[in-house]
């Protein structure tokens, strides 16, 4: 788990990270609650370098043999 939180940061994983602060702080000021869960989704996507990659949100396309 330390190994997973401490390693591997890019520019996304920050710019998650800074979106569910902002979203904390809103529904802080703001008092509307709901956007907790949105900072929360953001968060558990940190936490666990969670989402799409730099490559997108593509599934992987293996090669085809030269037999097919």
């Amino acid at each position: 788990m330390k190994q997973l939180l401490f390693t591997n940061w890019h520019l996304m994983r920050w710019a998650r990270l800074a979106f569910a602060l902002f979203l904390f702080s809103q529904a802080y000021t703001t008092g509307q609650w709901f956007f907790i869960a949105f900072g929360l989704f953001f968060l558990f996507q940190v936490i666990f370098n969670l989402g799409c990659g730099q490559n997108g949100c593509t599934i992987p396309n293996p090669k085809k043999s030269k037999n097919e």
